[in-house]
């Protein structure tokens, strides 16, 4: 007797469908966004943040004044106004044009995400594989399945992505038969771990991947949210060649108007543009628009300082209360930027167990195994500090530690249920919870 689905249409989707799931966090939002949930799963960040008012009063005039241009069709590459400030943008961190970033070679894209789906589009074979780091952004993951690639995880420490971890992955892979088409790498403030790739790692992962052949895809959402001094350079800052630098302003400015851009090798940016005309015809020339002009009036340098002395005061109370409340055995680590915390469990409990409890709890998190291709994590989960006060973060934190509590409790009386899989830290990367025993 064969099975029965309620999908009519399972016999006619496209072989790359198949498998398809919705991720961790999409699933979480419903009950999250719910007022008496305390929700450390998201990372939306602190739009109140903002001089609302003057943002307000600056899109009314893009509709009242300049309305037959920003709701009027555009070009598939992005304005030229909108690519030059984002080189200024750029230029904080390090990517000038005396590293060859310009105009030129700048493609708009609908956020990060959309960046990401166009290097995966250009680049990935079905069966290919991409190296990223273990744990990586759940977006991402979504893409390169959606490519039919294989994601290969190369471990992290404190000080970021192994290179002789990658080494090995890159030989592996070739001894395998198959093909590595990229390094997909988040290398500052990481999500989910927290963690930022060292000076001196920055140089040697360079030079592994180009022994190697290996293109490097740089995602850098967070690298202006940083809380204690400036961040190392941008890979895309030390070399121009065979590096794709991606990046949004989903974080330091408006994450709903949806803008980010892909500054690429010169020889592909056609190619991009081509891709993305196919997907989407245009940008949001409203929304370039709003950028533009918020980058040109606006005192966003000063918003950016604001950002990041509320996310660090937002860190600080995730890390205190961490610290204060969490059962022994419990660890974490500590960010020097960025939106979140990743942390490993107590051995024996699971997250992605624990979260129905969680919930009836009114506390919500992101469980370890959407960060990983093969699911595993569970032994882990991922904190967002963001968007929280501080005083509803530590209130997260006290009901999520009763929950934790109460499993290890039940596994005292009961045993072990079942084992929740390998358990992900970044190793010497943990701040140790306080000796409760």
């Amino acid at each position: 007797m064969t099975g029965t689905t309620l999908d009519d249409y399972t016999d006619r989707y496209a072989r790359r469908v198949r498998g398809m799931t919705a991720s961790e966090i999409r699933a979480l939002f419903a009950v999250a966004s719910r007022p008496e949930v305390v929700s450390l799963a998201g990372g939306a960040p602190y739009i109140a943040a903002l001089p609302l008012d003057a943002v307000g009063e600056m899109l009314g005039k893009l509709g009242a004044e300049h309305g037959t241009t920003t709701l009027q069709y555009g070009i598939g590459q992005g304005t030229l106004e909108l690519r030059e400030r984002i080189c200024e943008v750029m230029s904080l961190s390090g990517i000038d044009a005396a590293c060859g970033a310009s105009p030129e070679d700048v493609v708009v894209t609908v956020g990060g995400q959309q960046a990401l789906d166009l290097v995966a589009r250009l680049f990935l074979d079905p069966g290919d594989v991409v190296l990223a780091e273990g744990p990586t952004y759940v977006g991402a993951l979504g893409v390169f399945q959606a490519a039919q690639a294989q994601v290969v995880h190369v471990p992290m420490d404190d000080q970021g992505l192994v290179p002789e971890a990658l080494e090995v992955a890159i030989a592996d892979v070739a001894r395998s038969g198959r093909r590595a088409k990229f390094l997909y790498t988040i290398p500052t403030y990481q999500n989910p771990a927290g963690v930022t790739l060292s000076e001196e790692r920055r140089e040697r992962v360079l030079d592994i991947c180009e022994r190697a052949g290996l293109l490097v895809v740089e995602d850098d959402p967070y690298g202006q949210l940083g809380f204690e001094g400036d961040a190392p350079r941008p890979l895309r800052a030390r070399r121009r060649d065979g590096v794709f630098y991606l990046s949004t302003f989903s974080k330091t400015f408006a994450p709903g108007l949806r803008v980010g851009w892909i500054l690429a090798p010169h020889a592909v940016r056609d190619k991009l543009v081509i891709a993305s005309e196919a997907q989407i015809l245009c940008p949001s020339a409203y929304a370039q628009s709003a950028v533009a002009t918020y980058l040109g009036t606006m005192p966003w340098r000063e918003q950016l300082k604001v950002y990041r002395e509320v996310y660090r005061e937002r860190r600080d109370a995730l890390l205190g209360a961490l610290m204060d409340l969490m059962p022994a055995g419990t660890t974490w680590t500590r960010p020097a930027g960025g939106l979140f915390v990743w942390a490993t469990l107590p051995e024996g409990l699971d997250a992605k167990a624990m979260m129905p409890r969680a919930i009836a709890a009114r506390v919500a998190y992101v469980p370890g195994t959407g960060f990983f291709a093969d699911g595993t994590g569970a032994g882990n989960m991922r904190l967002n500090f963001s968007f929280p006060s501080p005083e509803r973060i530590r209130e997260g934190v006290r009901r999520l530690a009763s929950v934790m509590e109460q499993d290890i409790a039940m596994r005292r009386v009961f045993g072990a249920v079942g084992d929740p899989g390998p358990r992900r830290r970044q190793t010497g990367a943990d701040t140790p919870g306080p000796d409760l025993a």
